[in-house]
């Protein structure tokens, strides 16, 4: 079970996040950049940054459930954005993949991502507990 913490000597969150997490005796799974792509490889949402969050945090959402997790599992989120104001405003999609307590995150506007079509790259850490975990390659 995750537990999150906000200590009251630091700024309060203003968005889905929290300051700290804690998660315990689990397996750890350390989640490659996700991107805005369906399963062809092609972009979902050009030009459309609540698109492209929706698309990412569902291709996360995916690689969780091939082991056995779900978003509640995330406890790190770092999150690459093209448009700072333009991520900012995308909170509402975020609150459809997570609820209290919040993932940390840290998010950083970079001048462009591996295809200029795209808009934001997010990789995760989670923590699946053992009795839900499914190792990957073993059926």
């Amino acid at each position: 079970m995750i537990e999150s913490f906000n200590p009251p000597n630091v700024w309060a969150p203003f968005g889905a996040f929290s300051m700290g997490v804690v998660q315990g005796e689990g397996r750890t799974l350390y989640l490659k950049g996700q991107v805005s792509l369906d399963p062809a490889g092609e972009v979902v949402g050009q030009d459309d940054m609540q698109a492209q969050v929706g698309q990412t945090l569902s291709n996360i959402s995916a690689v969780l459930a091939h082991v056995g997790g779900t978003m509640a599992d995330v406890v790190s989120l770092t999150q690459y954005v093209t448009d700072i104001e333009a991520f900012m405003a995308s909170g509402a999609v975020r609150k459809q993949f997570f609820a209290e307590p919040y993932p940390v995150t840290t998010t950083v506007e970079v001048s462009r991502l591996y295809d200029p079509r795209l808009m934001v790259e997010i990789t995760a850490i989670a923590e699946i507990p053992r009795d839900r975990f499914r190792h990957p390659n073993k059926p």
